[in-house]
């Protein structure tokens, strides 16, 4: 009988015919996520529901990407004249690149594919682009907002555009369809707590001599 073929089978087998419970949540949780995510890409096409709000989409895509924040960093680092601002803009281009190798690295590793609505037509991208966790846009809006807010001396109302720009960042990728909603929380989460790293490994004309030398 079933019941007597089950007790001869090893526990790790019957284990195996009862999945956990915390199994099933994690899937189902899983699906939800891919179903909400698809119902936010709102921007995902030119025929999806706000279609004709892509091409503002893709403008905020362009102001949270790599290639713009690395080239404008280093720009300012060259024409600075101030030794206050070009430490400022080091530890920037610093952070920068520790996001784009750590983000690269979570992705090869986690190897989460793209949503199935997403159209392949970003803007500047490499392989490691075709995964999507943790969504990169969403660490370095994370990133570049909580150290402009540290370091800018800005009003509150600027302020608080910053901290805008950075969710309207994450959100925008949800709403491209670029990310699913767990790739952007997670990089916003990664981008917050990766600025405590690079508040922790500072650097300065006393701990790093050589690189202030060369500007």
């Amino acid at each position: 009988s079933g019941s007597s073929a089950a007790a001869l089978l090893p526990e790790e087998d019957c284990m195996k015919l009862n999945p956990s419970f915390l199994g099933i949540a994690l899937s189902s949780l899983l699906a939800i996520e891919l179903w909400a995510s698809k119902r936010l890409g709102v921007c995902a096409g030119e025929g999806s529901a706000w279609g004709s709000a892509r091409p503002l989409m893709k403008v905020i895509e362009v102001s949270g990407h790599g290639i713009p924040w690395l080239l404008g960093t280093f720009y300012g680092l060259c024409q600075s004249d101030s030794s206050a601002a070009r430490e400022v803009l080091l530890n920037l281009l610093f952070a920068l690149l520790l996001d784009l190798v750590l983000v690269a690295v979570v992705k090869g590793v986690v190897k989460r594919r793209r949503p199935t609505h997403n159209k392949m037509d970003m803007f500047i991208t490499v392989s490691v682009d075709r995964y999507s966790f943790p969504s990169g846009h969403a660490t370095r809006a994370a990133l570049v907002c909580r150290f402009i807010l540290h370091h800018l001396v800005l009003a509150v109302p600027l302020r608080v555009l910053v901290v805008l720009w950075a969710l309207i960042v994450g959100i925008s990728r949800i709403m491209l369809g670029r990310h699913n909603v767990t790739d952007v929380l997670f990089g916003l989460l990664l981008g917050y707590a990766l600025y405590s790293v690079v508040e922790y490994c500072w650097l300065s004309p006393l701990s790093a001599p050589a690189l202030f030398a060369l500007w």
